[in-house]
């Protein structure tokens, strides 16, 4: 037989008369048990609650890996002159950049301020942040920074002619 334990236990007038009325004098000790071991089982451990978040991770991490796998087999989202550039822009000044890069098919990022008459820092930021998003969702970025020459210009950004519609 198991060693019992002598615990104290606060409840309310109102419990406390309900408990009386339905359970007999002998066995309450027994009832109060009993309830305590149905809502622990009902309760998850801490440490399987620990256990299931790392093994999710670790799931995640190597779908991510698949997934990346897939994406440089070109197998994933990635489908030859079906891609609209605009899709990964977020408001006009977005929209602007795209059309400017498609019309010359690149630009430098001085080029592109004067063309916005903004800052050249709040276009490098959007730029980034449309390469970032459509490597995220295509697996390839949209548009490419090259710091060489091409077609006259040094370290522009560059349209990827494959991705986009036409």
């Amino acid at each position: 037989m198991e060693k019992l334990r002598v615990i104290s236990l606060k409840i309310s007038e109102e419990v406390y008369k309900e408990m009386i009325l339905r359970v007999p004098e002998g066995e309450r000790s027994s009832f109060i048990r009993d309830a305590i071991m149905d809502k622990l089982q009902k309760t998850p451990k801490p440490d399987k609650i620990l256990e299931l978040e790392q093994r999710f991770g670790k799931m995640e991490k190597e779908f991510a890996q698949i997934k990346k796998y897939l994406t440089d087999l070109e197998l994933l989202t990635y489908k030859r002159g079906k891609t609209n550039p605009h899709a990964f822009c977020t408001d006009e000044t977005d929209h602007k950049i795209i059309d400017y890069l498609i019309h010359y098919e690149g630009a430098t990022t001085p080029e592109l301020a004067e063309y916005l008459k903004t800052n050249r820092w709040l276009i490098l930021n959007r730029l980034r942040k449309i390469q970032k998003k459509s490597k995220q969702q295509l697996g390839k970025a949209i548009i490419n920074y090259y710091a060489g020459e091409k077609s006259g210009k040094k370290r522009a950004w560059w349209i990827n002619e494959e991705l986009i519609e036409t």
